[in-house]
């Protein structure tokens, strides 16, 4: 297991990563609700960094896809990251509890005039899809999912404007995460297939969960309770 304590921490603190963004707010309010006083951390502060007085605890706020690599090689003992991150990434760390905010949607969708035909029971016809391209943030989440349908989809990871790389050539479809829909109404999309649901985790190092079992269950337990 890789290790990378601060050299000014002490042990017995708990070290927590959470997103910084949207997510914020939810990880911030969860926690105090929990019992921890995150009241000075404000989610437009540009600190990065505080320590929970009489709390024997430490905050940390990082870029949503960075935490699990900051949980897994130990500089934060455990964080908040969403599950779609987490499937993408497949870290060596352990997914503990459902906090149950954040959530989303994955789908493959395409343009409308390119749609495939409906099936009886209102599902697409995905078969025309295979050997086809699909462009994505998420390549490990779509190779997954075309996979597990015993088809053949090269992704093209991008990094932005994926609804713009089926008007352009670039692939034939988009698989990315949705909440309204209202982005691939725009664009002239049309969801064809979902993927998977996705919300906010609780994720702790390995090495952490077992050194400090008691303190990190701890508060698992309070955040299931408080998790809605």
């Amino acid at each position: 297991m890789k290790l990378g304590r601060g050299r000014n921490v002490p042990n017995f603190f708990l070290t927590i990563a959470l997103p910084k963004g949207k997510l914020l707010i939810d990880s911030l309010r969860i926690l105090n609700e929990a019992g921890l006083d995150c009241r000075a951390i404000g989610e437009d502060s540009r600190k990065l960094m505080f320590e929970l007085p009489g709390a024997e605890t430490r905050i940390i706020i990082c870029r949503p896809t960075d935490i699990p690599t900051y949980v897994e090689y130990g500089a934060a003992d455990i964080g908040f990251v969403g599950k779609d991150t987490l499937v993408e990434q497949n870290r060596d760390i352990a997914e503990l509890i459902d906090l149950k905010f954040g959530y989303c949607r994955f789908v493959v969708a395409m343009p409308e005039e390119t749609q495939p035909v409906r099936l009886p029971d209102g599902s697409f016809d995905l078969s025309v899809l295979n050997h086809k391209r699909a462009a994505t943030k998420f390549p490990r989440v779509a190779q997954l999912f075309f996979s597990e349908q015993g088809m053949q989809v090269t992704p093209i990871k991008l990094h932005g404007n994926i609804e713009l790389a089926p008007r352009v050539g670039l692939a034939e479809m988009i698989v990315d995460i949705v909440s309204t829909g209202k982005t691939l109404k725009q664009n002239k999309l049309v969801e064809i297939a979902p993927i998977m649901e996705a919300t906010t985790r609780m994720v702790a190092n390995r090495v952490s969960y077992r050194m400090k079992y008691e303190r990190i269950q701890e508060l698992a337990e309070k955040l299931r309770k408080l998790a809605k």
